[in-house]
């Protein structure tokens, strides 16, 4: 009887491991409690209507039928690493590997229900449109856009996308005619908002907020969202707002707090270089679930969830067929980011050699755009997966 590999979480790190650990003798089931994967990088453009969430969402059960693999919907319960077993929808599944990608949870402030996100899935996306396509109707507002942050583990954080919808509206009013009619502010507790992609791109961004009239609340902390959506901060200041985009932080999940497994003091499952837990054969944990190691900059991305899903699966292959060597996720540890500005783009990338930021005008907005479709394919098999992509 083949051995069994048991995913949790169908986001890119639980379907890039799904997809390696299928090429082994392995069996593998997939478990997500939505049928879909939300391609969040391209998500941007659902939250502005150009996009439908069909263009940005992969379907889970297709993408098993292509590779082999088995995927079910339900609701993970209850997750022991000491059994390797998980609870789903009232039943007990277990494996002889168990690997763990349920994602974060988190950080939400008080009032956060008056808000809206763009960090969850195709119905918080498409209700932050609706709301941005009445306040256009409406001829002229007030529009916030923010991230929080994660004292315990400051490389808990979802900025990208903040910084990318905000560039993607602004050109989207300018676009309308109505620029002018609506006031744009940009807020963050840290006081320099994307400092992980390093200096030469936060100047960039401080440029062309000033440059585009986007306005700025940095360094105070947030403590809260009032019933409108203005935004409050500790010193007992405000931000006025007609409609708030707001990203929290990534915290533990609330399933692995309440686990066996060892974590860090934010929650995350403490791993080793291969995505083990020690102490815990056979168990893995992989992208937003897992406490990174590395430099201070490092930060939770997909590329780097794809990443510790693939040294996973290679270090369980090493293991069923006897060989000693291991891999290890953190000399991959990087910052990547196509950033999208709505008419153009700049490649962002950081590691421990350099940083760079390079401008893309529109070939890299239409890059961008591409790279969606191109993830949707290769995952389906349509085209080659090209490496680094």
């Amino acid at each position: 009887m083949a051995k069994r590999a048991l995913i949790v979480g169908g986001g890119f790190a639980g379907l890039e491991a799904a997809i390696h650990l299928r090429k082994t003798a392995l069996e593998v089931t997939l478990v997500s409690e939505r049928p879909y994967l939300w391609i969040f990088p391209t998500s941007i453009w659902v939250a502005t209507g150009e996009m439908p969430p069909e263009q940005t969402s992969l379907d889970l059960a297709a993408v098993a039928r292509k590779h082999g693999f088995t995927f079910r919907q339900g609701r993970v319960e209850s997750i022991s690493g000491a059994s390797r077993s998980v609870r789903v929808d009232g039943e007990e599944l277990t494996a002889d590997y168990l690997l763990v990608a349920l994602g974060g949870g988190r950080m939400a402030p008080k009032g956060v229900e008056h808000t809206y996100t763009i960090s969850r899935d195709a119905e918080f996306t498409q209700e932050y449109r609706d709301a941005l396509d009445a306040l256009i109707k409406k001829g002229s507002g007030r529009i916030a856009m923010g991230f929080g942050g994660n004292p315990k583990d400051p490389s808990a954080v979802r900025g990208g996308p903040t910084f990318e919808l905000m560039f993607n509206v602004d050109n989207l009013l300018r676009r309308r005619g109505l620029r002018d009619k609506f006031e744009l502010t940009f807020f963050a507790p840290m006081e320099s908002p994307g400092a992980r992609m390093g200096n030469k791109a936060v100047a960039a961004v401080g440029s062309m907020f000033q440059k585009l009239g986007i306005q700025t609340r940095y360094g105070k902390k947030i403590t809260g969202f009032d019933k409108g959506g203005d935004v409050l901060f500790e010193d007992g200041s405000r931000l006025e707002s007609d409609l708030t985009m707001f990203i929290p932080a990534v915290d533990g999940h609330p399933l692995l707090k309440s686990s066996d497994m060892p974590k860090n003091d934010a929650g995350f499952i403490q791993i080793d270089e291969g995505c083990a837990v020690p102490g815990f054969e056979g168990v893995y944990v992989i992208g937003d679930s897992a406490a990174l190691d590395g430099p201070s900059w490092r930060a939770k991305q997909g590329h780097m969830a794809e990443v510790m899903a693939r040294v996973a699966a290679a270090n369980i292959a090493a293991i069923e067929a006897g060989r000693p060597e291991r891999e290890s996720y953190v000399p991959h540890m990087s910052i990547i980011c196509l950033m999208d500005m709505g008419n153009g783009a700049a490649y962002v990338k950081r590691d421990d050699t350099s940083e760079k930021m390079i401008a893309l005008p529109w070939i890299g907005h239409l890059a961008k755009k591409g790279w969606g479709g191109y993830y949707k394919m290769s995952k389906m098999k349509t085209v080659p997966r090209i490496p680094g992509m």
